[in-house]
């Protein structure tokens, strides 16, 4: 019977961690055996003893060995069928056997141990440290390829949860993608069938005017115009609306694109719109770069706007375009000296709808910032902005390379 000399249960598959490893002695001698357990001893692993082959069969049934040393003369199974039996199993083909012989020290009998698979082939009286330093190598042999076992299987667990992350991820990001484009469908046609009845009740609000022409005294005449001007607010927040949405659907066309002469025919705009404003402006000229032409004009014009209308009540009102090279990126940036405002609050002032100041005050929307942000973010760009109240605003964006239709 084989028997553990350290009393360690028997192992189904390699040692981890600091746990010894096994070592199998096989011979039919006990005095030989009790030699080699003396030899052995110091390396502190697991020794198994088995009386016969067909005991090391058995032993190799119910666990893995770093090494097996086998004696060649044995009754009933020699050494030599032993080994073969032990290579036609699966798991014990590449286990390391040091044949140990005293009887025959033939060169046949060695090459024929060496023809079943052994490692080495040892003839007796046999030097205890020669013995030792042999199987030690084969037991940190055992260790190794258990740890890369191990690494391959922790490997192997971590390439599955990273498909399955990437799965969930993948599968997450198509479901969002597909809200998105039902809810930029939804904007898009609500906004659409809410211009008709908004048309028609400045329609009727026109007429009635006309037709009561000179019969309305000065508070009808201003609740009609506050009719009126309520139905214009709402249609220009329905464009902006529809803009957003359209800057999500719409399919980029990249092209070389003149910021200089994009933002000074912008500024032209503005100031035919409103000639009684004296605004100084600062061009950088051949700033240029690569996007698409109609949502990048339409960025520049939303920040403009804004510089324009938050320097509505400074008499030296100034408006800046320029770039600058920051890490090796080119920045482009749209300056003012309005109203600015508390960085406290700047989180809030690319979501749509989000203003930071009175309707009252500085009229508009509330989209504009927001359209400036998701044209950037399709460009593959940032967009950020400096403030202090009182000294005026500073948005900085950059270009990078355009992200696909989502």
């Amino acid at each position: 019977m084989a028997v553990s000399l350290t009393g360690a249960p028997a192992m189904a598959g390699p040692p981890t961690g600091d746990e010894p490893v096994s070592i199998l002695l096989v011979d039919d001698q006990p005095a030989n055996l009790v030699a080699l357990e003396a030899m052995l001893q110091p390396l502190g692993q697991d020794l198994v003893r088995a009386a016969s082959g067909t005991e090391a069969l058995k032993c190799l049934l119910r666990q893995d060995f770093a090494v097996i040393l086998l004696d060649v003369k044995m009754p009933a199974m020699d050494g030599f069928e032993t080994a073969a039996l032990i290579r036609e199993r699966e798991r014990s083909r590449h286990t390391p056997i040091i044949f140990l012989t005293a009887a025959d020290r033939t060169q046949t009998s060695a090459l024929r141990g060496y023809a079943v698979g052994a490692v080495d082939y040892l003839t007796k009286p046999i030097v205890p440290e020669f013995v030792r330093s042999k199987v030690a190598v084969f037991v940190e042999l055992a260790r190794k390829n258990a740890e890369l076992v191990r690494q391959a299987s922790r490997l192997r667990a971590s390439e599955q949860q990273s498909r399955e992350l990437a799965e969930t991820r993948a599968e997450l990001v198509r479901d969002l993608e597909h809200k998105n484009r039902e809810l930029e469908s939804f904007s898009y046609a609500v906004s659409h069938d809410l211009r008709a009845p908004l048309r028609r009740a400045d329609g009727f609000a026109r007429a009635l005017e006309e037709h009561l022409a000179g019969a309305l005294d000065t508070e009808g005449a201003r609740y009609l115009e506050n009719v009126r001007e309520s139905t214009r607010h709402m249609t220009q927040l329905i464009d902006d609306v529809l803009h957003l949405s359209r800057v999500s659907r719409s399919e980029l066309r990249q092209q070389e694109l003149d910021l200089s002469g994009i933002v000074a025919r912008c500024l032209e705009q503005l100031r035919e719109a409103d000639p009684a404003r004296s605004v100084r402006v600062k061009i950088r000229p051949g700033v240029s770069a690569t996007g698409d032409g109609r949502l990048i004009s339409l960025a520049l014009e939303n920040l403009l706007s804004n510089a324009w209308k938050f320097t509505g009540r400074r008499e030296d009102a100034t408006i800046e375009f320029g770039t600058a090279q920051v890490a090796g990126e080119s920045v482009y940036f749209v300056r003012d000296n309005g109203a600015g405002f508390d960085m406290a609050y700047a989180h809030k002032l690319f979501g749509p709808f989000q203003r930071l100041h009175l309707a009252e005050e500085y009229p508009g929307s509330g989209i504009g910032l927001a359209t400036v942000q998701r044209i950037i973010h399709r460009h593959g760009g940032r967009v950020w902005t400096e403030a202090r109240p009182g000294h005026g605003a500073t948005f900085s964006f950059t270009l990078g390379r355009a992200r696909p239709q989502g």
